[in-house]
């Protein structure tokens, strides 16, 4: 309870929590680079099992992080509301459930790798690649599942240094441990690809210590009594309210890429390589907005729950300033060193060219964009997932898809560059119209009997 944010002006609160998320994400952007660097050394094959594995790698931890969404919603609103045992019992139930998620998720991984990775289009060459990073990432994924969520419950009690300290510790050990275990060396055995997969559940191990012994010593948000099976059913219904439409919501958006990648793939990899060589750029570039958004979680979560709509409002406010701000530093800092920043990560002066075209595009939309995040993480904060859901379906299937095929077919790779901005602006304009009805609407009473 001593981060609680229902107190004290609102804008240091939201830096506080921002800055910290900030580091921690680029520490997992560091993270998954230099995976792929050290797998890159090892040979294309290597590289392409490892590439094959993203989208289930990918799905399952939109799973996770759609649990911890869950978590983090229902624990900031009970520290809102003041009740310190629903606080314990939501978090202790929380880790629960994704113990008993993990368990189903590793054996039904372990026993579907060669269908699902044949279904996918994973050739005999490459299976057994596979199969040798799979197999020690599925029972290692106790070590991705559990330590998202104990971060998540963390950060509802609006302490978001913390867990990005532990991501940042979790990152250094995965790029000590990369080289020594993929090559080997320093007494390490030379285990290529499984050397890798090993290396990340030993850096998620740690995470996972270090997320339990914070949330039990220094936050006090375990409690040392065993849940009834009855308790356990109604926490864990709360935290799937949210989690699981959280957890579609974010599931939608690498499949609809993976959509407009094909659209692209149409006009040749030097189209796909320039669109993926952008959006690495602006993964970077979104970055503050994405760290609000998460921000706002617990911010929202806490003074929903505690009935404080005048602070949400302001909240909000200053946020939707915030990404509109930053959009706008963001387009023109793009705009200008679009071609320096291209050429930095790839030669190819077709390929820079194709992403000169994004980043002189897409960026205008970017403040609409953040705005969309924003709100999302809100609607979720406060125990409304299906309003969030339903703009991420507008937003990808209903606007970007469809405009990308038709602007496919008018301009070509520019067609969907422009069909991405357009979305960004429809959707960012419909989320600010939907959160100002929601914050009209009357507050609910907890549903939860604890």
């Amino acid at each position: 309870m001593q981060h609680k944010l229902t107190e004290g002006p609102v804008g240091p609160h939201l830096i506080k929590l921002t800055l910290p998320m900030m580091w921690g994400l680029l520490a997992l952007i560091t993270f998954n680079l230099v995976d792929t660097y050290f797998v890159g050394q090892l040979g294309t094959s290597q590289l392409a099992a490892m590439s094959f594995t993203f989208p289930v790698v990918l799905t399952l931890g939109n799973l996770a992080f759609g649990l911890g969404i869950g978590t983090t919603s229902v624990i900031a609103r009970a520290i809102g509301q003041g009740d310190m045992r629903r606080v314990q019992r939501f978090t202790i139930n929380s880790l629960t459930l994704a113990l008993t998620a993990v368990f189903l998720l590793a054996g039904v991984g372990l026993l579907t790798i060669d269908p699902i990775f044949k279904a996918l289009g994973a050739g005999p060459d490459i299976l057994p690649y596979i199969r040798e990073y799979m197999q020690i990432w599925y029972f290692g994924i106790v070590f991705l599942v559990v330590p998202m969520v104990g971060n998540s419950a963390i950060r509802a009690a609006g302490n978001t240094l913390t867990p990005s300290l532990i991501m940042t510790l979790s990152a250094g050990t995965n790029i000590l441990l990369d080289p020594l275990l993929i090559n080997g060396g320093l007494g390490f055995p030379r285990l290529e690809l499984q050397g890798a997969a090993l290396a990340t559940v030993i850096a998620r191990a740690v995470s996972l210590v270090a997320a339990l012994l914070v949330l039990r010593f220094k936050e006090k948000l375990l409690s040392p009594q065993i849940p009834t099976l009855q308790e356990t059913l109604w926490c864990w219904r709360d935290i799937l309210v949210v989690g699981l439409p959280a957890a579609t919501a974010s599931m939608l958006i690498p499949i609809s890429i993976g959509v407009i990648t094909s659209f692209l793939a149409f006009y040749g990899a030097v189209a796909v390589a320039g669109f993926g060589l952008a959006s690495r750029v602006e993964s970077l570039a979104l970055i503050a907005t994405m760290a609000l958004a998460a921000s706002m979680g617990p911010f929202v979560g806490q003074n929903w729950g505690a009935r404080h709509v005048d602070r949400v409002q302001l909240a909000l406010s200053q946020g939707y300033r915030f990404c509109l701000l930053w959009g706008l530093l963001m387009a023109v800092i793009l705009g200008i060193g679009a071609r320096s920043l291209a050429a930095f990560f790839n030669p190819d002066p077709e390929v820079i060219e194709l992403a000169i075209r994004y980043l002189w595009l897409v960026p205008i939309s970017y403040g609409a964009a953040g705005i969309l995040q924003v709100t999302s993480s809100v609607l979720n904060a406060m125990g409304k997932p299906l309003p969030s859901i339903v703009m991420t379906l507008t937003h990808m299937v209903g606007c970007y898809i469809p405009l990308a095929y038709l602007g496919s077919q008018i301009a070509g790779p520019t067609g969907v560059f422009a069909a991405a901005a357009i979305s960004n602006l429809v959707a960012g304009m419909g989320a600010y119209r939907w959160i100002r009805k929601t914050c009209r609407q009357p507050l609910k009473p907890a549903s939860s009997p604890l």
